[in-house]
């Protein structure tokens, strides 16, 4: 008979196990990865910090970084704020809301892949009908992806099309989880609508928002299939993320320990920024 303090390892056991092998046991490999290299006998042998050394003085690897970062600096509280607006715009009650509903989350049921590819063919300069309409209310054909200049923004209003809906359901919830009461309250003591969103709501999801926060920023660090099927980091680079670097490295150019050093910056940055993410969305009450 097993003991009833074990009963709650016991329900935990699959989620721990599929954590050690899908989520620790690559953190470990790559980490040890990273510290190896390729001789030109194809033999693996152990270099140390010798591929970190090498993506320090590598311009390519710089500006790299400098692209992600750019590209998360954007995206992350653009993502945050439109999922937001969504989740208040369908919280309220509406004629149709179930068909508001499901437009949004629609995307959702799209692959990431096949999202990229129908936004290529959506905004073709030749056959695309973005393109046409531009040119028909007189601003004229552009560029989008093809550019340097646009490239990157294309890529994420691409991505904040495919995620919002997904992020906005997390900020619905945290909307259904606020106390009618406590509005009711605030009503009564003369509160308007503003006052009420500003003192009430805000501080009550601060909490769904630190979550979307976090987790979209782990997700956009990690961005890669509409670089590849789109872009491959181009036009001139412009697109060329870590994520992309860490493709090339492994997949054209057969270096695995530099490709598991740059996944390893990547993580190391992933945790920094959310640690910082975390702190900053604490409450005063949380920061005392």
């Amino acid at each position: 008979m097993i003991s009833s303090r074990w009963t709650p390892y016991l329900f935990l056991a699959p989620a721990l196990a599929g954590l050690l092998i899908f989520r620790l046991t690559p953190i470990g490999v790559a980490l040890g990865g990273s510290l190896t290299g390729v001789s030109l006998m194809g033999d693996l042998r152990y270099v140390g910090l010798e591929n970190f050394e090498y993506l320090l003085t590598d311009p390519e690897f710089w500006s790299s970084l400098q692209i992600t970062l750019l590209f998360n600096i954007i995206i992350n509280p653009l993502q945050l704020a439109v999922a937001f607006a969504l989740a208040l715009l369908v919280f309220r009650p509406l004629p149709g809301l179930w068909l508001y509903r499901t437009l949004l989350v629609l995307p959702m049921a799209v692959s990431t892949g096949i999202s990229a590819v129908l936004f290529g063919l959506f905004l073709d300069g030749n056959l695309g009908p973005m393109n046409g309409f531009l040119e028909w209310i007189g601003i004229g054909a552009q560029p989008f992806h093809r550019s340097q200049e646009q490239a990157l923004y294309t890529l994420i209003g691409i991505a904040t099309w495919k995620g919002a809906g997904y992020w906005m359901l997390f900020l619905l919830a945290g909307l259904y989880s606020i106390p009618s009461t406590v509005h009711e309250a605030a009503t009564i003591d003369g509160a308007s609508g503003w006052q009420r969103f500003r003192y009430v709501t805000l501080p009550l999801m601060r909490k769904p928002m630190a979550f979307v926060l976090v987790a979209d920023t782990a997700i956009n660090f990690l961005f890669f299939a509409p670089v590849y099927i789109l872009t491959s980091g181009g036009p001139s680079g412009s697109t060329s993320v870590l994520m992309f670097q860490a493709y090339r490295a492994a997949f054209t150019f057969s270096d695995i320990g530099r490709s598991l050093a740059i996944s390893t910056i990547l993580l190391g940055i992933i945790l920094l920024i959310v640690v910082l993410e975390f702190r900053l969305m604490r409450s005063p009450e949380e920061r005392t």
